[in-house]
């Protein structure tokens, strides 16, 4: 499938793209739990961002050093970013410490991420860098770690570097599902290709246009598909902490409605949170009717869920042909297909037993998404495990080319060759091509084979969705042998409902829901305790880690964190921070 000629780029380089923005009258808003804004205009963003990459050179930061940025939504996160652009080095965003009950965790993979990309210093606030000791003492950036509020008042001449499109522009890191999160390095050339495309599925009739976004920062869908957006075209966009969002969904709806959005993102366990949490009483006088583009993207997105979503907030002006099912990942900078616009959701009723067992496609009662055709400029191919492509209908493994694909993973040619031929992009990711369009089957590193036929996890994990007592997409299936049947058997990792009472009959349910859905009876249910899953820095379940720590007895919810344990945190987070210093002197 091809998706079009690419459309034209407005502009070569970010530098370029944000000293334009800097002439609009536009800003970004940032929302606090208290419905606060406080509003940044680029012109302003533009200013402080120079200031700051003066400051980055100043104090030693080069063209090409990796300046690795540990900040939540917030100016400061601009200051850096940005900076870090215009002084010619090479932002690197890292999430901060949110899960704080899984510390340790948190600091063996970013200590990793610093160390793969040779991070020069790792920017931060005051407040986070109280937790980063042992991350920066593991990592060993060799400027240390700095924090913003440090950098403040410190005199230094703005500076904008001239850059090239073909220059590395950025280093975001792979959402690591499957594996240990890569780095992704991308261009300017591949940045302003993606948005460029993202561009063209937006009204250009001079109508109102506007944004609101929850989605973090160090993702790729929060920050190319929706702040590089804001900044290319220039439009308003409203801007609240994702941690906000969890604590409280329906700040996300009434930003929509307070600030007139026409376009908002998210992946599909977003719009089921809003369905389930959301309360009428939080939505007095929210109005959802100027939403045109409620894109789903980043993960499996499911009929089911956008049609329940639909319908709860229909009442509230929300439509649903603004639905819009999307496709994409790290290595393609972000985007890769697009359903249209304001079209009716398109799906295909498929025999599951025929897609496991076959590959190929035919009728029958499973429901699976579109996620629309390829976007402008790029192709994307199924192909089968020798690299042919395959026709329609048949199941394989989804190949991409184009503009925007990346230049490779930092430092790792080998893992780069992997999955670069030729100019395509093997995605891992599972599809067919149905009239034009793409559906996706799942990954291919966690197919579940049982009895000779290939599963994909979400058709077990689906099943539970709306089951009493089950804490809604916080599943993982997978495949195991025990050792009493020597062959292949379907386990399930299910975590229990905080808020429902306690069900001694739950996993003889959970085993006669799946049964009864898809003709196969789990041989192992263990109900685990909430938040005990794995998952990446974007929220998305790691069912390998998941099962390869159930095998190994390792899987335990995250360490209570009052006070006490936070305190003790920090001090050893010190202790790290003088361990390194005196390592560096």
């Amino acid at each position: 499938m091809i998706g079009g000629p690419a459309p034209a780029v407005k502009f070569a380089t970010l530098p370029e793209a944000l000293a334009a923005a800097a002439g609009s009258d536009h800003a970004l808003t940032f929302l606090d739990a208290a419905e606060r804004e406080r509003a940044l205009p680029f012109r302003q963003l533009w200013a402080a961002a120079q200031v700051f990459a003066g400051r980055l050179a100043a104090r030693g930061v080069e063209p090409g050093d990796r300046v690795a940025i540990a900040l939540p939504t917030s100016p400061a996160f601009m200051d850096a970013f940005f900076g870090a652009v215009l002084a010619g080095a090479l932002p690197v965003p890292l999430y901060p410490p949110l899960r704080l009950g899984r510390l340790d965790e948190y600091h063996r993979r970013t200590a990793r991420m610093l160390s793969c990309v040779g991070a020069r210093v790792l920017v931060t606030d005051a407040r986070i860098r109280r937790l980063m000791g042992a991350s920066v003492a593991e990592g060993a950036p060799a400027l240390g770690c700095w924090t913003v509020e440090s950098m403040a008042g410190a005199p230094a001449a703005p500076l904008a570097r001239t850059a090239r499109p073909e220059e590395a522009a950025l280093i975001q890191f792979s959402s690591g599902t499957t594996v240990d999160p890569k780095p992704v390095v991308l261009t300017h050339a591949n940045l302003l290709a993606n948005v460029a495309a993202i561009d063209s599925f937006i009204p250009d009739d001079g109508s109102y246009q506007a944004g609101v976004s929850w989605l973090p920062l160090y993702h790729d869908m929060g920050l190319i598909g929706c702040l590089l957006e804001a900044i290319y075209r220039p439009g308003p966009l409203c801007l609240l902490g994702p941690e906000l969002f969890l604590g409280r969904p329906a700040l996300w709806l009434r930003a929509i409605s307070r600030h007139r959005a026409t376009v908002s993102v998210a992946p599909n366990f977003a719009f089921g949170l809003c369905t389930r949490r959301v309360r009428d009483k939080e939505l007095e006088g929210v109005d959802l009717s100027s939403w045109r583009l409620a894109v789903n993207g980043a993960e499996p997105v499911s009929a089911a869920t956008l049609r329940a979503f639909a319908e709860r907030f229909a009442p509230f002006g929300f439509r649903a042909q603004a639905l819009t099912p999307v496709y994409g990942l790290s290595e393609a900078a972000l985007a890769v297909t697009f359903s249209q616009p304001q079209a009716r959701l398109t799906t295909l009723k498929v025999d599951a037993a025929q897609l496991a067992q076959q590959g190929t496609v035919r009728a029958g009662e499973r429901e699976v998404v579109s996620v629309g055709a390829p976007i402008p400029g790029t192709e994307v191919e199924v192909r089968d495990p020798g690299g042919r492509p395959l026709e329609d209908d048949r199941v394989g493994c989804v190949f991409v080319k184009g503009p925007s694909v990346m230049k490779g993973y930092y430092g790792a040619p080998e893992a780069t060759l992997q999955v670069l031929v030729g100019g395509w992009l093997d995605t891992g990711d599972l599809g067919f091509v149905h009239s034009g369009e793409l559906y996706l089957c799942g990954r291919a590193k966690e197919v579940v084979i049982l009895r000779g036929a290939n599963h994909a996890p979400q058709e077990f994990e689906e099943c539970l969705d709306g089951l009493a007592g089950v804490r809604a997409g916080c599943c993982v299936a997978f495949g195991f042998v025990p050792k009493e049947v020597g062959s292949e058997e379907l386990a399930l990792l299910v975590e229990r409902d905080p808020e429902a009472p306690q069900d001694k009959e739950l996993p003889a349910k959970i085993r006669g829901r799946v049964a009864e859905r898809t003709g196969i009876r789990p041989y192992r249910v263990e109900l685990l305790a909430p938040g005990t899953l794995p998952r990446t820095s974007s929220g998305k379940l790691k069912r390998g880690d998941a099962a390869r720590q159930f095998s190994e007895g390792t899987l335990e919810p995250p360490r209570p964190v009052n006070t006490l344990s936070l305190a003790r945190a920090m001090v050893a987070s010190e202790v790290a921070f003088l361990r390194a210093k005196r390592r560096g002197e």
